[in-house]
């Protein structure tokens, strides 16, 4: 079984152990994790709206001078790309990394045709390959750090570009018979 299955084989189970303590306990049901549910275009047509708002907050940002905040309107943009495949396919997730190792497992399948520079963008790199052009690094840098723009426009532009052409694949995966 590759990384990706165990990943998320893992991350159902912890949806479903969480979902169940919700029960036992009578709280609201939530997890933490991936739910395997019925296919929902509707709803992955949803999420590629989340991400076309967020694709327009990006520049609406920079222009009223909160370019900081473009950086994660860009990372939320391409995350919302991923959980309308994650929907389309049949699954409901609460977690960055059970998503992006559902788009690797799905990829592994032959499922989607995806370029792994789009996986790759999103993913928490370790330590020691920390990269400066991914957007998690950057989302983190400047949700966290504390520069309140961004000087080199070339980043916006980059983001601009990347998260125009995930929204185009997504909406190839998402919208094909």
């Amino acid at each position: 079984m590759s990384q990706a299955a165990n990943h998320v084989k893992w991350c159902l189970n912890k949806a479903s152990k969480e979902i169940e303590e919700c029960k036992k306990h009578g709280k609201r049901l939530k997890h933490r994790g991936l739910l395997k549910i019925k296919p929902n275009i509707n709803d992955a047509a949803k999420h590629i709206e989340k991400a076309e708002h967020n694709f327009n907050a990006i520049n609406r940002f920079k222009e009223i001078g909160f370019s900081d905040w473009s950086i994660a309107a860009g990372f939320y943009c391409m995350y919302h790309c991923l959980l309308a495949i994650a929907v389309k396919f049949g699954y409901d997730s609460r977690n960055q990394t059970c998503t992006i190792a559902l788009m690797e497992l799905l990829k592994e399948e032959g499922k989607i045709s995806i370029n792994q520079k789009f996986i790759e963008m999103l993913k928490e790199a370790d330590i020691e390959e920390i990269q400066e052009n991914k957007v998690i690094e950057m989302r983190e840098e400047y949700t966290y750090g504390i520069n309140i723009s961004i000087e080199d426009e070339t980043k916006i532009q980059d983001l601009i570009k990347i998260s125009k052409e995930v929204i185009d694949k997504t909406k190839d995966i998402v919208f094909k018979k």
